[in-house]
């Protein structure tokens, strides 16, 4: 009769020590890490509303030491995505409260992006207040203060003369201010189109989708849809409508419709007709045929023909 081996174990053990194997599921093998890490919360790396990128671009970006550059070329030359979706998950980040962009001006006149990451949505204090100063303690207790001197007790107060008011000034009146300029008229287009206004109706309805800050009433959409028929005009593309338009917007945004009114009207691209001018039709003075010449003269066979000739 064989013996039975009492020392083999019954099963495979666990690779998590103190867990059970799932059934199914992921199982984590954990090691605790000493250095180089980033603790990150679950409310990011969890997050119902964040796509996945903007979860990875968030725990990256707290990754990095104080003063890195985290601007969208570089962000882009990093990473294999291109440059609009690094632009869409940073959009998303700042709608969440996970990052915050603010344009400074230097003192020598440059404008700089100031990007802010919080670990944490909603905590504002980024320069936290240092501990005092400890003072060392005496070897020896100090001695005691010495008496403060009694002041003689003065004499009792004679009544002064009385004293006649001062005369009333005259109020302050502010001096008045000179009447704010009424802002400048909102873009028109030159050829009106129906499909033209119906493309800039929908992208300002649609504007919240990338800026959730962005959401307009539909008499605003409908006032400010002929200054976007404008861009289109002028050879504009959506994309470049949308970007600036929901490009480094302040924080908080009171007023969505003056600030895009403010952007349509100021950052209207030229006509492309001061881009691109066409070189006028001349007339050939040998042969009368029709050729585009910036000056009169004759055109390119009859000049070839004459230098032959003479």
């Amino acid at each position: 009769m064989d013996t039975q081996q009492v020392s083999a174990p019954s099963r495979a053990p666990s690779p998590v020590p103190g867990d059970a194997t799932p059934s199914s599921g992921v199982m984590h093998i954990n090691s605790r890490h000493t250095t180089r890490f980033t603790v990150v919360g679950n409310h990011l790396a969890q997050h119902r509303e964040l796509s996945l990128l903007a979860i990875g671009l968030a725990t990256h970006i707290q990754s990095l030491p104080t003063g890195a550059k985290v601007g969208i070329k570089t962000l882009t030359e990093r990473f294999p995505e291109g440059e609009t979706r690094i632009a869409a998950a940073l959009r998303e980040l700042e709608a969440h409260g996970y990052l915050k962009r603010t344009r400074e001006r230097l003192p020598d006149g440059r404008v700089i992006t100031r990007t802010c990451s919080y670990n944490q949505p909603g905590f504002t204090n980024t320069h936290p207040v240092p501990a005092p100063e400890r003072r060392p303690k005496p070897s020896h207790p100090a001695p005691a203060p010495a008496p403060a001197p009694v002041a003689p007790v003065p004499p009792a107060p004679v009544s002064p003369a009385p004293v006649s008011p001062p005369p009333e000034q005259p109020p302050h009146v502010p001096a008045p201010t000179a009447p704010k300029p009424p802002p400048p008229p909102l873009p028109q287009p030159n050829n009106p189109l129906p499909q033209r206004h119906h493309a800039a109706i929908a992208l300002l309805a649609d504007l919240h989708r990338d800026a959730p800050q962005l959401i307009l009433t539909e008499r605003d959409i409908h006032a400010l849809a002929p200054a976007v028929a404008t861009w289109y005009e002028r050879g504009a593309t959506p994309t470049a409508i949308r970007h600036a338009l929901t490009n480094d917007l302040p924080r908080p945004l009171k007023h969505p419709a003056k600030l895009l009114r403010h952007r349509l009207t100021h950052l209207l691209p030229p006509p492309p007709t001061v881009l691109h001018q066409p070189t006028p039709l001349q007339n050939c003075n040998h042969c009368d045929r029709a050729f585009r010449s910036p000056a009169p003269g004759n055109c390119r066979d009859c000049e070839s023909g004459l230098a032959l000739m003479g």
